[in-house]
């Protein structure tokens, strides 16, 4: 949902950003995202139908400036798998750290839930992708 959202703002904002997101845990990578996710995003005009996950690898810490995690144990992941890089440039945060209230929290990950639990995880990764934009514009 996140690189959905980023991507709709990057045009809306006409930045110059590139983004895309990767996991680290292996469990669905070449899938599409889940089923809800799509049509969550599809609700708010956003098309994620033809996103595949995919690994995080150690050299995205070269190629972006930010690296955004949805949950500290998936930064503690990104901070392993960089770990061997003598140098890199890249920032690694966690998305929910751009909302002041929301600082060191996790996104809420609905994946076992139901699909009614998916709009309110949008709707908070909206939020923070609209105060990252507004940080870095």
């Amino acid at each position: 949902m996140a690189e959905g959202i980023m991507k709709k703002l990057i045009a809306q904002h006409q930045l110059d950003w590139q983004v895309a997101s990767a996991g680290t845990n292996r469990y669905h990578s070449g899938e599409p995202p889940h089923p809800f996710s799509q049509k969550v995003c599809k609700t708010h005009g956003i098309d994620i139908s033809k996103q595949r996950a995919r690994d995080f690898v150690k050299e995205d810490a070269l190629e972006y400036d930010l690296i955004l995690a949805m949950a500290s144990d998936v930064q503690q992941d990104i901070e392993q798998i960089i770990k061997p890089l003598k140098q890199y440039n890249a920032q690694i945060k966690l998305l929910l750290d751009y909302l002041p209230e929301q600082a060191d929290k996790n996104v809420p990950d609905p994946w076992y839930g139901t699909e009614i639990g998916y709009t309110p995880v949008f709707k908070l990764i909206e939020s923070a992708c609209k105060a990252l934009v507004l940080a870095y514009k």
